[in-house]
């Protein structure tokens, strides 16, 4: 379907892209991964043909229909929703309006009926008819509610956006789907719908995501972009790195005979197999990952981060004690009355249909606002630690990395504290660079290893992944799991939530749901379900235990 010949890309000095040569094939989703900056989203435009390489060429089997995932959000502001959905389907489209300034026509011709029976038939052939109800379909599967489904692009709010520009990347089945960061803003319910209607697209998808409990649901095969080289590799993304993982360690193991590593790799293989779930898309891998050559798993390049933290002390029996906690910003009640105590052995993810109650309740327990009612008792042996959502006053002063992080430490040390940068990925003259040119994700970097040198027994986590690469995003969730203390989080990152939290705190209009399972089981328990919808309803005001 799609076929990458000797593909290059160069800017300036940076090469990109060298010599690339790739076959994507229909029926298959490709997950493109690659450190921040590698250029995911520069070979998705290549792809579609937005941007064209430095050398080589991109060929798409002749007739095929591309549909992209736009990024423009104000684009379409002059539309109503119904028709920047259809538009997915620019023929189609076209031929609607072309019908319907042939039908206003005062003057009707013989000329002007051939022509429209032309269209109408064409308009048949592709389905026409459906193309509303379909469009509506998508549109609401998406979370759009219908009342919107013919108000006009501008007066959407942009979360809403994002959900149509979706809704008509999906239209209308077309034969190649390219989708950059797809559940950006997305709730889990969306996702989960999201995540149903690819694992059942019969087509070809090729998608950037750091989502990856999403690549592992959805993809058959994935796309690795390192040092300039694109990699294709069988699997989803936890069979990619998993498999990377245990070719370098026999790397590392020189005195491992060749035939011993062969077999290790292939009960890997057949394990991974085994494992595969009914659904089309996972047979399909399965059968893949069956075929698969050994000799075709190889260690990453992929530099990881170093992420583990040693508590000072053990937490006591008493942690965290809230009761009636209420707050009011402006005209909304984020915290109605919420009580809660938490354990030695609590990861709590806490999740909610507003973020900001969240961020509120976490500014309050590190002493940051100030509630309207009710109080907070911290247990004496708790040594906390805070990520909050935003970290831009952490970094106002022009100071290189080894001085700001110095700030935050007792022992002054350059090679101690080099060595947490390090851990972080700052080595040599990156440890040397101002603290106010860094990017999103290098701050973030930056903030784990303020946490790591705390040496807390309880982490406080305001959706920590946010802008940083899967590796790091990896190493994060499983320093976080390995954690022998209380963690207090949320995070949009479902793998994240999912390993690491054993009991599930939402914070609704009504109070509290307070249940002792993972995410996994809370998003899928029918009986929670239900709660929520009660709760979010304003049919229940109490706490729920």
């Amino acid at each position: 379907m799609i076929t990458v010949s000797q593909l290059s890309l160069q800017f300036g000095k940076r090469v990109l892209f060298d010599e690339v040569n790739l076959t994507f094939s229909p029926g298959n989703c490709y997950g493109v991964i690659g450190a921040n900056g590698a250029g995911k989203s520069t070979f998705l435009k290549i792809l579609s043909g937005e941007l064209e390489p430095t050398s080589g060429q991109v060929s798409v089997l002749p007739g095929a229909r591309m549909a992209v995932l736009r990024q423009d959000h104000f684009a379409f502001d002059p539309y109503t929703v119904m028709d920047t959905v259809i538009m997915g389907h620019r023929k189609l489209y076209d031929i609607i309006q072309e019908k319907n300034i042939l039908y206003a026509k005062p003057d009707f011709s013989e000329a002007d009926g051939l022509r429209a029976a032309e269209l109408e038939a064409e308009f048949a052939e592709m389905n026409g008819w459906n193309a509303e109800s379909d469009a509506a379909s998508l549109l609401s599967g998406l979370g759009v509610p219908e009342n919107f489904h013919h108000s006009l692009m501008a007066d959407l709010s942009g979360n809403l956006k994002v959900r149509v520009l979706l809704a008509q990347a999906l239209f209308g089945n077309p034969d190649i789907l390219l989708l950059d960061e797809p559940t950006n803003d997305l709730d889990v319910e969306t996702v989960m719908w999201l995540e149903e209607f690819l694992i059942n697209f019969p087509n070809l998808v090729i998608v950037v995501s750091h989502d990856r409990h999403f690549l592992d649901n959805v993809c058959t095969h994935i796309v690795d972009i390192d040092f300039g080289k694109i990699t294709l590799y069988t699997g989803n993304y936890t069979f990619w790195y998993e498999s990377s993982q245990l070719a370098a360690r026999q790397r590392a193991q020189q005195n491992k005979k060749a035939e011993e590593k062969r077999a290790e790799l292939l009960e890997f293989i057949r394990r991974f197999s085994a494992n595969a779930s009914k659904s089309r898309q996972a047979t399909a891998r399965k059968k893949l990952l069956e075929k698969i050559n050994v000799d075709e798993i190889r260690p990453s390049h992929r530099r990881y981060p170093a992420i583990f933290f040693k508590p000072e002390r053990e937490p006591g029996d008493q942690v965290l004690n809230v009761e009636h906690l209420s707050k009011t910003i402006g005209d909304s009640l984020l915290l109605n009355d919420i009580s809660f105590k938490l354990r030695r052995t609590d990861k709590v993810g806490f999740v909610s249909k507003n973020p900001l109650a969240i961020t509120t309740l976490f500014e309050i327990l590190t002493g940051n606002a100030q509630q309207d009612s009710g109080k907070v008792e911290w247990g004496v042996t708790i040594q906390w630690a805070y990520l909050p959502l935003d970290n831009s006053a952490y970094f106002d002063k022009d100071l290189n990395l080894i001085d700001w992080l110095r700030q935050y430490s007792k022992e002054k040390d350059e090679t101690f504290i080099r060595g947490f940068l390090g851990r972080m990925l700052f080595s040599g003259e990156e440890a040397l660079k101002s603290c106010r040119v860094l990017s999103g994700g290098e701050k973030v970097r930056c903030m784990i290893s303020r946490l790591m040198l705390q040496n807390p027994n309880l982490l406080i986590l305001d959706e920590p992944v946010n802008h940083l690469d899967l590796e790091s995003i990896t190493a994060f969730n499983n320093g976080v799991r390995d954690f022998e203390g209380v963690v207090l989080m949320t995070t949009h990152d479902h793998q994240f939530m999912n390993t690491v939290a054993n009991r599930i705190i939402e914070i609704t209009p009504s109070g509290l749901i307070d249940k002792e399972m993972t995410y996994d089981e809370y998003i899928t328990d029918p009986r929670v379900r239900e709660l929520r919808q009660a709760m979010y309803a304003g049919r229940e005001n109490v706490q729920v235990a």
